[in-house]
This record gives structure tokens, sequence and C-alpha cells, in this order.
């Protein structure tokens, strides 16, 4: 880890959540299929793992596989879920010597029977790692989560659990499958596109978000730094005029 890294460790996001975009136009670009890029993509996924561990990130959460991805060639998904598959049996060890907690969002019920076994196996195994969050969407869709919540809450409305005249934005935010997860700090997506991709649609509120061309399969530890070198560039004013956020002065035990 290159030390310009932590040269301001109050601005290294808490939550950093990646849209990992570019795979099959990397495998193109290099006259390869499709779904050799997801296979070397997964290198790019260790590799910014221990780095975001490294810095100290406490959430990182990676947009594997969306909901709308079902409508892909069936052999490309079927590469996708065989993929996840591997990389959850081999990295569960891993996981447990960095203690490194998993966590998954997204209709998991669409996941192939094997493949959710293997998942919910691993969930399991690392409930109780106290260090750094890696949150898989998975099958995951915003529109769907927050339709979820939606109806959740309804239920409880209908049992009288809670009043209509009660919900709050937090009451959202509470039944939404990121419960208990900060909102991120800095959504990147790779790949050159220039859109969220029904992708954390809620909690991307007042994210920083930073847009790179350089493709998954290329996105590694150095190209990370750079997004981190631009975060602690900007002012995070989430709402009040730049000279308001210059003027407060943080206590301690305030969060920034």
């Amino acid at each position: 880890m290159s030390k310009s890294a932590k040269d301001d460790i109050a601005h290294i996001p808490a939550h950093i959540a990646i849209i990992m975009d570019g795979n099959g136009r990397w495998a193109q670009s290099h006259k390869l299929l499709r779904t050799m890029g997801h296979k070397v993509g997964v290198d790019s996924v260790l590799n910014i793992i221990t780095a975001c561990r490294l810095l100290g990130v406490k959430v990182l959460t990676l947009y594997a596989f969306s909901s709308e991805n079902w409508q892909r060639p069936a052999q490309e998904v079927s590469t996708l879920m065989s993929l996840l598959k591997t990389f959850l049996a081999r990295e569960l060890t891993n996981l447990s010597k960095n203690n490194i907690q998993l966590r998954a969002i997204g209709q998991k019920e669409r996941l192939p029977d094997d493949v959710r076994a293997v998942l919910e196996h691993s969930i399991a195994h690392s409930a109780s790692n106290t260090g750094m969050v890696l949150n898989l969407a998975l099958s995951y869709g915003s529109r769907d989560e927050i339709a979820r919540a939606a109806r959740l809450i309804a239920e409880k409305c209908l049992s009288q659990e809670i009043s209509p005249a009660d919900i709050t934005p937090q009451t959202i935010t509470d039944h939404l499958y990121t419960s208990g997860l900060p909102d991120p700090d800095l959504i990147i997506r790779t790949g050159g596109e220039s859109r969220l991709s029904n992708f954390l649609l809620w909690q991307a509120s007042y994210s920083e978000i930073y847009i790179t061309d350089t493709p998954w399969p290329d996105f590694r530890e150095p190209q990370l730094l750079l997004a981190l070198a631009d975060y602690q560039k900007r002012q995070r004013r989430f709402g009040k005029t730049g000279e308001q956020v210059t003027s407060t002065v943080q206590q301690p035990g305030d969060e920034a």
C-alpha cells in the first residue's frame, strides 16, 4: 500500500461502493470471449478487497450481479454463477483470516440452489468477524429493494405495529437490504458509463460519484488510489454552503 493512500486518514471513505463495469468490452478489446472478462475481473475483486482492508475502509459494496443481468445470454449467466460459487468457496478462509464479514443484498432466492448454499455458508461462518464488511450485491435492483421496503412497512401499518403518520425517511432506510450499514460515501463506476444502473438509488443521495474509463479487469489498487485522491479533494456539503462547512469546527466525537 502506497504511503500517499493514508495521507489524510480522516478522508478515507467509510463505505465505498463499486459498479464493476466493462468486463465484456475489455474481453472484446482483447479479442477474447466475454466470459474471460469476468474471469479476469475476479482478480480485480481480490486486489480491491485487500487494498480497501489495508486502507481502513469499513464497508466495501460490490455490484456483482444485477436483477437485470438475468436477461443476459444463458451461458454468460452460468459462467457468472460458477465464478461466484468458486470465489465464495475459495475465499472463505481468507475472509476469516483477514477478519472480513461477508454480507449480501438482493433477491438471493433467485440464485441457483448450489450457489445460494455456498453463499449462506460463507455469510454464517464470517458473521462474527469484526473487520471490514464485504457486501455483495447479488440479483440486486434498487427499485425492487425500495418496493420491498414499502411492502414491509405497509404490512406493519396493517398490523398497527406502526402508524402511517410515523413513517420517515429513516423508516424506509431501516427496511432496506442495507439496514445497519452506512450509506456509501463514494460510488465508483468503472468502464466509462455515466449512470447508476439501478444501484443503491436511495442510499446514494449524498454519495460522491467517481467515473473512470478503466474497465473493471484493469482496475486495481493504483486506480483505486486515484479515485480516493479525487474524493479527498471534494467538499461534502450535504445541502449546506461551502462557507458553512469550512466554518464548522469539528469537535471530538463529531461525525466527519
